[in-house]
């Protein structure tokens, strides 16, 4: 018991320390206004970037007066500043520009710096905020003000073809670590001014820019609401990635089921936006969070709307399968196998104890020695390089199942499954889901390899218990098929022609609840057949 309270204790936080603010990056100083000598200013900031040796710092005149420019050459576009910056104060100099209060400090910034994205900063921990930003600090001697020119260097890779959620049809850009080309990306399919972008900043040590997207005039309030008031009480020391974010903010952790979808398709987050949900992006992060999510959401690929609605619902149905299978099928060859023969039909039955003669193990000891070996190769042939990890995890698998086979470790049929189960738990368009099924998967071959069916349907029931007690940003999981919702079964097991879905969801409350317009216009053949 007193282990089980120090565990607790250790996970709680203290509440008071959650401020996010670029003031905690020199909590040791304060809120100190910059100094009017030249000299203390260069003091302070080479003791704060003390050995690093990427930070510069160089006296130059700025108009009339001294004063000193400071930069990262890691993070700045070093010719913006040569070309740009420096003729721009040189020219300034020769001019003899007086500086003389705050007045004519934004004078001189507006004749000047026009063409920049220009801040004017006051405090000691703004200089630095805006330095690690990739921004260009300059400071006038006698003055409490400077400036902050944006000279960050536009390095960053390249728009490319999503490599986790690829499709045959429809769009193949995906998003990059850049937040700005991410939003450029949404922006350019959704061309409305309701489309809204706050940004929030997470993480004391990483200060990571975090943007809050979403349409004002359709996504609800309570759920905007809920999103950014979980993200600001986010307390955190660092934000690397999108993953760490969406365990801070998520309705449950202790589930093997994702609460908060993520994808780096930007289509489908379109799609989700004008649905009436809201987004989350991660500056660094190329995967976006989608959120509130459904149980739904993870068989519905963006592909399913760019061709005809009977082929995307045969597939929608053949991923509702292909999960039952990854999920139940190992579980279930083991309660036929070893406790209920009398429901295989009698030529299959004596085909499997046929295969299974001099197999030394029980079922479940031996399709669990396959599935732990299939995993271990297909973690293989994720961490190892591109070149080899294909080629590694396939002969691998082969020569593996060939070999076990031949030894008489395993029988043929138990390949089959294990095979069959494999392919179906990659059907599923999600990979965080299809993890989710790998879980799943471990305890049900468990609970039957004690109590047979019983214990396969008992372990199935709990699943589906576990997931209506789940709820993402206020939503029941299982939503709409618990609690049943008729309006929108039109795009849950199968998906209706576009034409009939003119509502959107109805769990999502959007305060414009009608997508389309109740009456569609009639073909142009039909009215010329109206007017005849």
């Amino acid at each position: 018991m007193k282990v089980f309270k120090q565990i607790i204790s250790s996970m709680k936080v203290d509440s008071t320390n959650n401020k996010t603010t670029p003031e905690d990056l020199i909590a040791d100083i304060g809120k100190v206004e910059i100094s009017k000598s030249i000299e203390k200013n260069e003091e302070t900031f080479n003791q704060i970037f003390k050995n690093s040796f990427d930070f510069y710092q160089e006296r130059v005149y700025v108009g009339d007066k001294e004063g000193i420019i400071l930069y990262l050459k890691s993070m700045v576009d070093l010719a913006k500043i040569s070309d740009s910056i420096r003729t721009t104060l040189v020219k300034a100099h020769e001019e003899k520009r007086t500086i003389e209060n705050k007045t004519e400090l934004k004078e001189f910034q507006k004749e000047y710096f026009s063409s920049y994205d220009v801040t004017n900063v006051q405090y000691e921990h703004d200089v630095v905020w805006y330095v690690l930003s990739g921004y260009t600090v300059i400071l006038v001697g006698g003055e409490t003000e400077g400036l902050a020119l944006l000279t960050t260097t536009s390095e960053s890779r390249g728009v490319e073809q999503s490599q986790t959620q690829t499709i045959i049809r429809g769009p193949q850009d995906s998003f990059t670590e850049s937040k700005g080309t991410n939003l450029s990306l949404i922006r350019r399919r959704i061309k409305n001014p309701h489309l809204k972008c706050e940004k929030l900043k997470v993480g004391k040590d990483t200060q990571t820019d975090v943007c809050m997207v979403y349409l004002d005039h359709i996504a609800s309030k309570e759920i905007v609401d809920e999103v950014r008031t979980r993200i600001e009480n986010v307390k955190a020391n660092a934000i690397i990635d999108s993953g760490n974010l969406e365990e801070l903010i998520c309705d449950k952790v202790i589930t093997p089921f994702p609460m908060i979808y993520h994808t780096d398709r930007p289509d489908t987050v379109s799609a989700d936006i004008l649905e009436g949900k809201v987004v989350v992006i991660v500056d660094g992060s190329p995967f976006i969070l989608v959120m509130p999510v459904v149980f739904t959401d993870f068989f519905q690929v963006s592909e399913d709307y760019y061709q005809g609605f009977m082929m995307a619902s045969l597939l929608r149905m053949l991923r509702f399968l292909a999960f039952l299978l990854a999920l139940l099928l190992p579980s279930l060859y083991i309660g036929l196998t070893t406790y209920h023969h009398q429901l295989i039909p009698t030529d299959l039955i004596i085909s499997i104890q046929a295969q299974r003669e001099g197999v030394p193990f029980p079922a479940v000891i031996e399709i669990l020695l396959m599935e732990v070996t299939f995993e271990i190769l297909r973690e293989a042939g994720v961490r190892m390089p591109r070149v080899v990890g294909q080629t590694v995890s396939i002969v691998g698998a082969l020569v593996i199942g060939q070999a076990a086979v031949e030894a008489g470790v395993v029988s043929h049929f138990l390949v089959i499954i294990v095979a069959l189960t494999a392919m179906a738990g990659f059907v599923s368009p999600v990979y965080a889901f299809a993890n989710a099924t790998r879980i799943l998967r471990f305890v049900l071959i468990l609970i039957t390899a004690v109590l047979g069916l019983f214990g396969t349907l008992l372990g199935f029931l709990m699943i589906i218990a576990h997931l209506t007690h789940l709820r993402s940003f206020g939503v029941p999981y299982l939503t709409p098929m618990g609690p049943f919702i008729l309006e929108d079964q039109k795009d849950v097991m199968v998906r209706l022609p576009i034409q009939f879905m003119k509502r959107r969801p109805n769990y999502l409350h959007a305060k414009t609840d009608l997508k389309q317009s109740p009456s569609d216009p009639l073909p142009t053949a039909n009215k010329k057949e109206e007017s005849t």
